[in-house]
Order: structure tokens, then C-alpha cells, then sequence
């Protein structure tokens, strides 16, 4: 019998997407952007203490060498042959901190991972020591002080890990974010691996100094980095190594940007003014500003948006971060079990259509942009005996819809142009409620490409385009046309502002519920700072969750 013929496509390139509740790798063709095979694994995430958020870097490493053979073999099923994949891009989670034994190749702690509130001690302690009329860690970096960037997870662990302070010691240790242990790891590890990140991660530390493209010594004795644990700066699209084993031995390792500018480029944002919002654990809004760094008045952050190629431009973006947004759905399957499946909270939300003046901050990790206020928490208020999970549900949608309104208000005073319409992307956006609510309470339509992988799509673009893969043109004229679906504001605009000015009211209660605030200790005490309505507020939540396990109406 005949040898069965592989398909031709052209040259192929592959991305790895390392999130924060899955790692996939998906493999595109460059030369129509189609996406023609991926595999995805959910990754666990632990919570030691409260406040505490963790990963296994080891098991972050296997998801995505699981990831790549499995896209492979279905590759293969498809008469689609591997070795055309020219390029392999690193697309990541941000601000995540490992570090690891050079000489081992093993984790020394597991990964601390941005949503972690274990730092806030470090953060006022540190606060203290910034002038009031010179914030240089703000001027330098872009970021305000706070528990989300790298810098004060790794002071954290070079205070309360002794096998992270002696392998610093020996010159044993390593530090990078999710894609520079990863880089490390493909490319070799402890023989020979690539100790380096991007400018966009780097940007994310608080390390690193936003206008000199470098790590920024007077940064590094301010919070106390030795800074030569850290990795080399390289730009965002060229070769940093090749792949040590498995299928794709031998491929380049071409592209590498943070999840949130890996975005902006798949969602071709290359003009000053563009703007996207992924939907993904969290919510974050970028607006390309173009060479120029722009400075928010109004909560937003600063950071390098891309620079795709050695010798080509950076360009930088104002940043909206909302840190719960997909979270909230895995909260209530896995910690209320109110859904079995993230998929589910469509259908208990369209069974009602509205929250029934119920509304849900998901301040779990206090609250970012605008407000960046650590000392806030989650609250679901106006409850009555006739709400039930559905209303719940609901709550939890529109609640993700108005902390975009939040940021989107604040981009649009930074910009001082309102934005006409909404690109979106990330997981959520397949859910046409929350598609649809987003576009009533922004009141503007809500663009979404047909292919919502675009995160994954812009690690691809840059590894396919690096200089020697050249397999991926990024000129305006090449760059493939996207069908986009879109959602029209279907209520009138004096009712979406009255739930927006309540769902601000909800948020100013979630403020302060935390007033004395020590997760680093694991102090039980934290909780006599709590007042009386959190507890009535949780109770009530944990009575409807059990109420509803159970199946009482």
C-alpha cells in the first residue's frame, strides 16, 4: 500500500501559551495565520496559606513538553508534517517568579505566582523608604509599588527560603518569570541552557528600567536583587536557542513576550492608539502609545509593549490590570461548586438575564487598576431569599464587564480620545452573555476575531519573523485579514449607567475589609481586622453554595 502523501502548507510555527490555568501549544501556519492543531493541560495552582498562590515550576515544564507531543501526534493524524514547524514562540504568564539551582536544574520554591499577596508587608515597608516627591521605582519602572510584580516575590524568597539564600551564596541560583525558566529548560537547562528573558517581562519586574531598556542597578540595591541572578534582556523576536529534545529538537526558539503584549500583537495593535482586552484568570486592557512612554493620572500602568527584533524600535502601552476576571468562574466550580464546568455559567446566567440587584466584587487579591488598593476584598451584596445561583452567576459576569468599564474609563482619560469600539480576546470571549453585557455596559460595540487564540498568535508572529526564520511578514500588507463577530449595545444608555454607579458604590464597600494585613506570618489575628459583614456576607455565600450542591431550591 502507498505511503499515505503529508500535507504541504508552507512553513509552520508553533507557540507555547504558559497562562495561569493552562498551558497549550498551538501550531499555525504562517503564511494565512490559520490555527491547525493544539493541546491544552489545566495546570493546578495551590494555596498554602491564606493569600498564598502557588504552581509547580516542574509541573508547568512537563504541561508544556506534554503540550508539544501531543499537538505533534494530532499533527501527524492530519498528514500535516512537523518538520515544516520553523519557529517555536514563548507567550506567559507575567511577574510569576522561580528560582532555580543552575547547577540541578531543580525549582528551589515553587513558583510565586502575580495573583500572591504574601508580600504586603515587604510593600509598605518599602513604600516607606521612597520619597514622597521622587517615586523613582515609578518614574524608572512604570508600576506602582505592589505585591503583583516580581521584585518583592523575590525579596521574599531571598528572606524566608534558606535553600534560595544559600544557592545565591554558592552562585548557584537563578531567577527568571514563567518564560525564562522555560527558554532555560528547552533549551538545555544545566547543559548550556539560555539564561534570558524579554523586554516585555523584564518591564514586569520592577527591575527593570523602562527607558534605558536595562536592569536598573539603583533598582536592584533599593530592593536588595542581587543582580546577577538575573537573566539577559533580549528583544522580543530572535533566536535565543534551539530546542534540546523531544519532537521539535532542533527548532529555534524565536519569540518570547508576556501573555498581555503577546495579545496586542496578535490582535495586530501596531498603531499608536490601538488598543485590546483579554479575558483570561484576570482582565488586562492595552493601548499601544507607540515610542513615547505615557504616564497615567488615573491608575493605569506603563510597560513595554513589544520590540520585535534587535535592532528595531521599542514601543509601550498604558496598561488596565484587573486581577480576577476568569478566576471568579473557577472559584465558584471549585471552591462553592455552584458549576461543574466553567462552561456552565453561561447557561445559569442566560436562565435569568439579570443579577436581581445582586452585584460581586471579586476582590480576592485586593484591587488592581484603577484603585490599587490591597486592602480590599471579595463581597457579593444585595442579596435577598430570592436570589439564587443563577442571579449569583450572573453577578459574577457583569462583575468582569464593569472592571473593564473601570479601566476603560481611566485609559480613555489618559488618552484623552475615547475609543470607539472594544478588541477582545482570551478564553471568555466564547461566552456571548458576557460578550453581549460587555458591550451594554461599556456602551460601545465589542469586536471579537473569529479565531480568539490571538495570545498564542502573537508569540507565533514573532518567533515566525525573527531575523533568520524570516517565515512570517509583519508589514501591513502581508498581515491576513481577521473575520471579526460583533456586539452592539442593546440597552439604552441611562440604564447602563445606573448599574454601572451601583456596581461603584459595591466596590467601595469591598474597600478597607482588610486593616491590618500580615499573610507573610500566616497570623490567624488577620482576621479579627474583619468586620462583621464579611463573615455574614461569607456565611450567606457558603449557604447558597450548600444549598445548591445539595440540590434545595
Amino acid at each position: 500500500m502507498a505511503a499515505v502523501k503529508k500535507a504541504v502548507l508552507g512553513p509552520l510555527v508553533g507557540a507555547v501559551d504558559q497562562g495561569t490555568s493552562s498551558t497549550r501549544f498551538l501550531v499555525f501556519n504562517s503564511k494565512t495565520a490559520e490555527l491547525l492543531s493544539h493541546h491544552q493541560v489545566e495546570i493546578k495552582q495551590e494555596f498554602p496559606r491564606e493569600g498564598w498562590v502557588e504552581q509547580d515550576p516542574k509541573e508547568i515544564l512537563q504541561s508544556v513538553y506534554e503540550c508539544i507531543e501531543k499537538t505533534c501526534e494530532k499533527l501527524g493524524q492530519l498528514n500535516i508534517d512537523i518538520s515544516n514547524i520553523k519557529a517555536i514562540g514563548v507567550s506567559n504568564q507575567r511577574e510569576t517568579t522561580v528560582v532555580w539551582d543552575k547547577l540541578t536544574g531543580k525549582p528551589l520554591y515553587n513558583a510565586v505566582v502575580w495573583l500572591d499577596l504574601r508580600t504586603q508587608s515587604t510593600v509598605e515597608n518599602l513604600s516607606k523608604r521612597i520619597p514622597g516627591n521622587n517615586n523613582f521605582v515609578k518614574s524608572k519602572t512604570g508600576l506602582p509599588l505592589s505585591t503583583y510584580f516580581s521584585a518583592v516575590k523575590l525579596r521574599w524568597l531571598l528572606d524566608n527560603v534558606r535553600e534560595v539564600q544559600k544557592a545565591v551564596e554558592e552562585n548557584r541560583a537563578l531567577f527568571g518569570t514563567i518564560d525564562s525558566w522555560l527558554i532555560w529548560s528547552l533549551t538545555g537547562g544545566i547543559n548550556g541552557g539560555v539564561h534570558c528573558t524579554d523586554v516585555t517581562n523584564a518591564s514586569r519586574t520592577m527591575l527593570f528600567n523602562i527607558h534605558s531598556l536595562e536592569w536598573d542597578k539603583e533598582l536592584c540595591e533599593f530592593f536588595g536583587i542581587p543582580m546577577e541572578i538575573l537573566p539577559n534582556v533580549r528583544s522580543s523576536s530572535e533566536i535565543y536557542g534551539l530546542m534540546k529534545a523531544g519532537a521539535l529538537e532542533g527548532v529555534p526558539i524565536s519569540g518570547c513576550l508576556g501573555d498581555q503584549s503577546a495579545a496586542l500583537v496578535g490582535q495586530m495593535c501596531f498603531q499608536d492608539g490601538q488598543a485590546k482586552n483579554t479575558y483570561g484568570t484576570g482582565c488586562f486592557l492595552l493601548c499601544n502609545t507607540g515610542r513615547k512612554c505615557v504616564f497615567s493620572e488615573h491608575g493605569l500602568l506603563t510597560t513595554v509593549a513589544y520590540k520585535l527584533g534587535r535592532d528595531k524600535p521599542v514601543y509601550y502601552a498604558l496598561e488596565g490590570s484587573v486581577a480576577i476576571a476568569g478566576a471568579v468562574i473557577r472559584w465558584l466550580r471549585d471552591n462553592l461548586g455552584i458549576i461543574k464546568s466553567s462552561e456552565e455559567i453561561e447557561k445559569l446566567a442566560k436562565e435569568v438575564g439579570t443579577s436581581y440587584g445582586c452585584y460581586f466584587v471579586p476582590a480576592f487579591s485586593g484591587l488592581y487598576a484603577p484603585y490599587w488598593e490591597p486592602s480590599a476584598r471579595g463581597i457579593i451584596c444585595g442579596l435577598t431569599q430570592f436570589t439564587n445561583k443563577c442571579h449569583i452567576a450572573f453577578a459574577a459576569l457583569e462583575a468582569v464587564c464593569f472592571q473593564t468599564r473601570e479601566i476603560l474609563d481611566a485609559m480613555n482619560r489618559d488618552c484623552g480620545i475615547p475609543l470607539s469600539h472594544l478588541q477582545v480576546d482570551g478564553g471568555m470571549t466564547s461566552n456571548k452573555i458576557l460578550m453581549q453585557l460587555q458591550a451594554d455596559i461599556l456602551y460601545i460595540p465589542v469586536v471579537k476575531p473569529s479565531m480568539p487564540e490571538t495570545t498564542a498568535l502573537g508569540a507565533a508572529m514573532a518567533a515566525g519573523a525573527a531575523e533568520g526564520v524570516g517565515v512570517w511578514s509583519l508589514e501591513p500588507e502581508d498581515l491576513s485579514a481577521v473575520t471579526m463577530e460583533r456586539f452592539e449595545p442593546q440597552i439604552n444608555a441611562e440604564e447602563s449607567e445606573i448599574r454601572y454607579s451601583t456596581w461603584k458604590k459595591a466596590v467601595m464597600k469591598s474597600i478597607g475589609w482588610v486593616t491590618t494585613q500580615s499573610p507573610e506570618s500566616g497570623d490567624p489575628s488577620i482576621f479579627c481586622s474583619l468586620p462583621l459583614g464579611f463573615f455574614i456576607v461569607s456565611s450567606m455565600v457558603m449557604l447558597i453554595g450548600a444549598r445548591y450542591i445539595s440540590g434545595i431550591p
